[in-house]
């Protein structure tokens, strides 16, 4: 026992010399993408901050009926909405709107292509698995260590951490969709000479749809609950108001800062599902 204890892997040094190593020699590319990011966030953080509060609410319970055609959603956006412009938190869940916006964005701009690809490629998705359950059930905190160094403080790491822990769900269940696409539909597109491409676009992703939409909301989920952690490296947003509340232990400012979360995330979730019509076969 002491002797397996006193010859250690020393996998935590490794890891740490490789991110020194890419910190050193990669600098250039991860301030590059720093910058960048922090310009796109800070910029849709300002055009949504620009944006009158009740225009903003209107502008987004006529989008919400225009979808899914249900007043009973549009009202329930105005009033939620209304409490958190109330409880003071309006700002701060612009901020967070961002976050989760480019991190979504992100997120399905990585998930969807590595999800087919890995349907398509068998020998892909049986060596992707291990690493997007490593990914998954890593501590999060973990995550922000290597961000923190390569990125520094502010929004970017939090994105990236958020990315990391969230990218799975979109890979997994767009491989599920474009993989359970039915055989006879395949087979029936290939007899009228369906090239891959075309048989791609036309048959398997419209087929996939429902998963990578629930893929979509389990990324929005999935990002919003990642908004107090990554507050810890000063990303923006509601996870700061609730951090001040743990150090202050104050759980009147702790749980409307919850309940605005909440909010945002029960209203991401109605909007972004497809419509039931869509639905019904």
């Amino acid at each position: 026992m002491e002797w397996l204890e006193s010859n250690k892997i020393p996998i935590g040094r490794w890891l740490a010399d490789f991110v020194d190593f890419l910190n050193e020699y990669l600098f250039w590319l991860f301030d590059g993408f720093t910058i960048a990011l922090e310009y796109v966030f800070d910029l849709t953080s300002y055009v949504l901050l620009a944006i009158p509060a009740f225009g903003m609410i209107a502008l987004i319970a006529a989008a919400a009926y225009w979808l899914h055609r249900s007043w009973k959603i549009s009202l329930f956006i105005v009033v939620s909405m209304l409490l958190i412009i109330n409880l003071g938190y309006w700002e701060d869940t612009m901020e967070t709107l961002s976050l989760v916006l480019w991190a979504t964005v992100l997120c399905v701009a990585i998930g969807v292509p590595v999800g087919i690809a890995a349907a398509h490629r068998p020998r892909l998705w049986v060596s992707i698995r291990p690493i997007l359950d490593m990914m998954q059930t890593i501590p999060t905190f973990v995550y922000l260590i290597p961000a923190l160094t390569l990125f520094g403080l502010g929004p970017v790491p939090g994105v990236v951490a958020t990315v990391i822990f969230v990218v799975p769900a979109p890979i997994r269940l767009t491989y599920l969709g474009i993989s359970s696409t039915p055989g006879p539909i395949i087979e029936a597109a290939e007899s009228f000479g369906a090239t891959k491409k075309q048989l791609l676009w036309k048959v398997e992703i419209p087929s996939a749809i429902p998963n990578i939409m629930a893929g979509l909301t389990q990324t929005i989920m999935l990002s919003l609950s990642m908004v107090v952690i990554a507050s810890m490296v000063a990303a923006p947003g509601l996870g700061i108001p609730i951090l001040r509340a743990i150090n202050q232990v104050n759980p009147a400012k702790g749980f409307e800062a919850g309940i605005a979360i909440v909010i945002v995330a029960i209203i991401m979730d109605r909007v972004c599902k497809l419509p039931e019509k869509r639905n019904r076969k």
